[in-house]
């Protein structure tokens, strides 16, 4: 799982029903003793936590890894660290790498990968979980329409999203500040400002200001980030009476929303939490099946 975009329809759909079902009471085991870690070279709470949920409710024996205190600071590199793994009976690791496309490096290796994001690259997790939560609001994605708004230019969240959305069937928009977008592939022409977006959209993507991956020009006040291209409660009585709001989190109360938006009627933001350790196991457990394993 290094990309959702690879993935046909036929199998988003499935990975989509299994989780559905995970939510709803399915339980799976695996039927012998499985080793996956999970190795993060970013800060993360909720993707990290919510994969050693999914491990755990899988039956899956969780290795702790510790980036802070492993040979990586002795200078190993990425491809030493993970062979190390695989020689020590980890069938599966979850990485988190500030290195786009960090899994090429890898393909030589004889296990499972699962990208739980590279640099700016992809997200597919928390694409899978995107999906799961929106599909269980609207039951469709054709001809919905997406708006997903803030630093696109850094987030693999949008990158991920974009791509598999349009691949569904929906329309997908962009806005935030102009000097964070780079006209390509992603955008083509569908950016709008805030207020007309909030609008016409029918799910409302924001995001994090990637503050760490900014140099000096791509810096912006915050409080006039909020005013001109945050989620006010102005602008959220402007949106459609059915239209949700959706956030990767961390959220920035106060920046990209308002606070009180946060646990709003509209906010789907910890159903997504949520959903993300069911959307999570269907991928762990589709990626082991693949190499031969079971689950009962």
């Amino acid at each position: 799982m290094l990309r959702t975009a690879d993935l046909s329809v036929e199998k988003i759909n499935q990975l989509l029903m299994e989780a559905n079902e995970f939510s709803k009471g399915k339980i799976a085991k695996a039927t012998k003793e499985i080793y996956v870690s999970n190795l993060f070279f970013e800060d993360s709470t909720r993707t990290k936590t919510s994969f050693d949920v999914a491990e755990r409710k899988l039956g899956l024996k969780v290795v702790p890894f510790d980036i802070n205190h492993s040979s990586v600071n002795k200078g190993e590199s990425l491809y030493d660290t993970v062979k190390t793994l695989k020689s020590l009976g980890i069938s599966l690791a979850v990485i988190r790498h500030y290195k786009e496309k960090f899994y090429d490096e890898l393909s030589e290796i004889d296990m499972s990968i699962i990208n739980g994001g590279d640099g700016t690259g992809n997200h597919p997790s928390q694409n899978m979980l995107d999906l799961m939560t929106i599909q269980q609001e609207f039951g469709k994605f054709d001809g919905l329409k997406v708006g997903i708004v803030g630093d696109v230019k850094h987030s693999r969240v949008a990158n991920s999203n974009a791509e598999v959305l349009r691949k569904l069937g929906a329309k997908v928009y962009f806005s935030g500040p102009e000097k964070w977008f780079d006209e390509g592939t992603i955008i083509n022409g569908t950016y709008q400002s805030i207020d007309d977006l909030v609008k016409e959209v029918d799910v409302l993507m924001l995001l994090r200001i990637q503050h760490e991956r900014h140099d000096e020009k791509m810096r912006i006040s915050l409080e006039n980030y909020h005013k001109k291209f945050g989620i006010t409660k102005e602008r959220e009585k402007m949106m459609k009476d059915h239209a949700i709001i959706m956030h990767p989190a961390p959220v920035n109360r106060g920046v990209e929303i308002d606070g009180d938006l946060v646990e709003g009627n509209r906010s789907r933001i910890f159903k997504q939490m949520e959903n993300g350790v069911f959307a999570r196991m269907a991928i762990l457990k589709n990626a082991l099946e693949k190499r031969g394993f079971e689950f009962e």
